[in-house]
């Protein structure tokens, strides 16, 4: 990691060890952070695998484009809908499962 030292310009020109823009002593960035993005990844963990509303058993279906959703919300999708909520295709039941 490199340090980065405060009142230092982003993006301005820095010079390698050895060169002639060099100060003596002083060690040069080799380069200066100027954005993070942080990226996480997240899961269910959980013990419970039943709706709390109607209790019964969450099941989840795919479709043939490989996009999932709760099959009880699905099934009132495409009544009014038989399009993949997220890539319009047709819908086609590829699997049901957990």
């Amino acid at each position: 990691m490199a340090d980065v030292e405060d009142g230092d310009e982003p993006g301005a020109p820095h010079s390698h060890p050895g060169s002639a823009g060099s100060k003596a002593g002083a060690p040069d960035k080799m380069f200066s952070l100027k954005k993070w993005n942080a990226v996480a990844m997240w899961s269910w963990d959980v013990e419970c695998d039943t709706c709390a509303i109607c209790r019964v058993q969450v099941m989840v279906v795919w479709g043939e484009c490989n996009h999932s959703f709760h099959n009880c919300c699905m099934s009132l999708w495409v009544k009014q809908n038989n399009r993949c909520p997220l890539c319009q295709q047709d819908w086609v039941v590829q699997r049901i499962g957990k």
